[in-house]
């Protein structure tokens, strides 16, 4: 376990994560989420800069019913673009915090993944509690080393 206590986001996060262009129609993003069970995407410039997340909650929320409309239509929402309804300035973490203060981070906040940046808003990973969790089990059953004198089975 005291292994886990020297890993940083680094060594676990997912580099250069799949991202999407705040001009990209939902349409796109819901076939990202689908085709490799995503629940969220980085929102990204052309220089890779993080503008902002857009989740499953974040579409779901894009057919929301309102006083104007009872029944939204599902094509024209579609047809909308992720800067519509992303979520702008999401909670990012840097590729040298320690897993440690990652999990921490993660439980309060109830988050599934975070962006990892550097240099101000680039975006260079993506991590999530399936990584920290891995990290975890990989830092908990190494095998032990036998000490001097027992007899390895």
């Amino acid at each position: 376990m005291y292994e886990f206590l020297q890993y940083q986001i680094r060594d676990v996060m997912t580099v250069d994560p799949i991202a999407i262009s705040p001009k990209a129609k939902l349409r796109e993003a819901e076939e990202l989420f689908e085709t490799h069970d995503f629940n969220g995407v980085p929102v990204v410039d052309n220089q890779r800069c993080l503008l902002g997340m857009l989740t499953k909650f974040d579409l779901l929320n894009a057919f929301r019913f309102d006083a104007h409309t009872l029944v939204p239509h599902y094509d024209d929402i579609m047809e909308q673009t992720v800067e519509t309804v992303m979520t702008r300035e999401p909670v990012t973490v840097a590729p040298q915090l320690p897993l440690s203060r990652l999990l921490q981070k993660l439980v309060e906040i109830r988050a599934k993944s975070l962006p990892v940046v550097e240099e101000g808003h680039r975006l260079v990973g993506i991590i999530s509690r399936q990584d920290v969790l891995k990290a975890l089990r990989r830092a908990t059953t190494k095998r032990e080393v036998p000490a001097q004198g027992d007899s390895a089975p």
